[in-house]
């Protein structure tokens, strides 16, 4: 049996089924294979940052307000064996994008919503029990051989050809994908083994603070909350000890024990230890072919970005691949995927290995020294937090000498069309260009407005608080039309995040991404005209 799609995804994990909900929201025919005819029933992830939330409610999934994620609005601590602090992280505020800063979650569930909310989508088929035994492609299309796994319950079905014209391989860090393609793995030669121990405590058991990194020589250890009910331990694997025999039940439970957990009060609901690992593929396209999330990069847990890095990646594919299919972006943009992501995943692997340093070491006389310098930079600052950077893409489709461009935008609270809400969700989400008591539209030539409608893009005028009038620009009105054009929609910047965000940048104007990120800013009218045609040239615009 043969089969034509647009996108064939190899891997139904979080970040597959991700992209394929993205597209088939996209009307994209989309065909999901997933070698395992049932979801993983242990948790792996459990925590997702700010941009993940803000992703996710894209599709409906309220990160605040949702049964299956909670949040801790307190700090995280890092303390050393006499449990003193060693540093102090924000937790607690709401970050710049407009959600908090951190989020837990047990992954089956998120996986089987995730899969639930494809199920419903149309133009998504997904093939369960299935396994990718072939990868071949040509100018015009990629050719993939499944046949049933032995695992699977299904009815025995004759093995099968999907053609796509683009397939991504969000098969994990074995991906076959991949390893099809030849593409060569950097490691880092970082290694770590880690005790994960996932717990269902019974009763009222509480954790203070929730979320915090105890950071003893004689054994390391992280403790967080592991999603709704659930608690989680990990516990680093010292030189010369067996993971086999630390990953047993009676071991488990000795660790657990001055933490007041035993059989009789809480449920071991997994034991396993992990090897913590620091790699990223040197390319991730290959003609027609890409690669995402795990079988992309991987890198050692200790910020939490594991996931996170994967579900950018569907985001910055999707919209990216739903503009080639429809003829309207040249297929070279998907080298910006690669550039943009590679540098980006980077940042948090080399981060994340920083981290796992300072939180790994076992000789004692190294972890005084660490204590000692790390308590007195607490001190000097007064002990007061710190919180998160913001991150740039690596080169592509922004423009680098504008200030916030490449970063993950701002988001504040509006009022438009009677809905008061964060911007995503009471004005939606695309390419937009935005100015801040300003119209884009206005100022916009005729031919930049006409590839701008090409590429399904918006223009808003965003106003401040204190004008409530609906009116910009001199007090045009924005219901009616400026100078031949139809001017801009316009939201009421309820809390000043715009007008505050504007002046710290020295911006009147920005253009938007469907990703979120922010693609270029400009201060005046011949600014944005200019940066507007060099993202269009970046962007390989088909026709305009």
């Amino acid at each position: 049996m043969n089969k034509d799609q647009q996108v064939a995804i190899v891997g139904a994990g979080p970040v597959g089924t991700l992209l394929a909900i993205l597209l088939g929201n996209k009307g994209k025919q989309v065909t999901l294979i997933e070698r395992w005819p049932e979801i993983y029933d242990r948790p792996r992830a459990v925590t997702m940052d700010h941009e993940v939330a803000r992703i996710l409610a894209t599709f409906g999934i309220d990160a605040d307000n949702d049964p299956a994620i909670e949040y801790h609005d307190e700090l995280y601590y890092w303390k050393n064996a006499a449990l003193e602090d060693l540093q102090i992280v924000d937790w607690k505020s709401i970050s710049p994008a407009g959600w908090r800063v951190t989020y837990w979650f047990n992954q089956p569930e998120l996986e089987a919503r995730l899969l639930e909310i494809a199920s419903t989508i149309p133009t998504i088929e997904i093939l369960r029990g299935w396994q990718v035994i072939s990868l071949r492609q040509n100018s015009d299309q990629v050719s993939l051989g499944l046949t049933q796994t032995e695992s699977s319950n299904n009815k025995k079905e004759k093995p099968m050809e999907i053609h796509a014209e683009y397939i991504v391989g969000c098969d994990g860090a074995n991906s076959f994908v991949r390893d099809q393609l030849g593409i060569e793995v950097i490691d880092k030669g970082y290694f770590f083994d880690w005790l994960i121990l996932d717990m269902v405590p019974q009763g009222d058991y509480k954790v203070s603070p929730a979320q915090w990194q105890l950071c003893d020589p004689e054994r390391p250890t992280t403790l967080v909350p592991g999603g709704p009910g659930r608690r989680r331990w990990e516990f680093m694997v010292k030189p010369g000890e067996s993971s086999e025999e630390i990953a047993k039940p009676e071991s488990a439970w000795k660790l657990l024990k001055p933490w007041g957990l035993n059989p009789q009060n809480a449920k071991l609901e997994r034991s396993a230890v992990y090897r913590f690992q620091a790699r990223w593929a040197e390319q991730w396209r290959e003609g027609r072919c890409l690669i995402a999330g795990d079988a992309a990069h991987l890198m050692p847990p200790f910020a939490g970005e594991g996931m996170c890095a994967g579900f950018r990646d569907a985001v910055s594919l999707h919209w990216r691949l739903d503009a080639i299919l429809d003829d309207k972006l040249d297929a070279v943009v998907l080298d910006s995927y690669e550039s943009e992501r590679i540098h980006h995943a980077k940042h948090y692997i080399d981060f994340s290995q920083e981290l796992g340093n300072i939180i790994c070491i076992s000789d004692p006389e190294e972890a005084a020294e660490r204590d000692r310098k790390m308590m007195a930079e607490l001190a000097a600052r007064n002990h007061e937090p710190i919180s998160g950077d913001r991150v740039h893409l690596g080169p592509g489709v922004w423009c680098s000498d504008t200030p916030a461009a490449g970063e993950l935008s701002t988001q504040g609270v509006v009022e438009f069309n009677g809905v008061r809400d964060r911007f995503d969700q009471a004005v939606g989400h695309g390419w937009m260009v935005v100015g801040f008591d300003a119209d884009p539209s206005n100022v916009l030539s005729s031919n930049q407005l006409a590839a701008w409608q090409l590429l399904g893009g918006r223009t808003l005028s965003v106003l401040s608080a204190s004008d409530g009038s609906g009116r910009c620009d001199g007090g045009s009105a924005i219901s009616t039309g400026l100078q031949g054009k139809e001017a801009s929609v316009g939201a009421i910047d309820v809390n000043g995040t715009y007008k505050k965000w504007m002046q710290e940048i020295g911006a009147t104007y920005f253009i938007l991404r469907p990703d979120f990120y922010v693609a270029a800013t400009a201060g005046s009218v011949e600014d944005l005209r200019r940066r507007f045609d060099e993202i269009l040239l970046k962007l390989h615009l088909k026709q305009a």
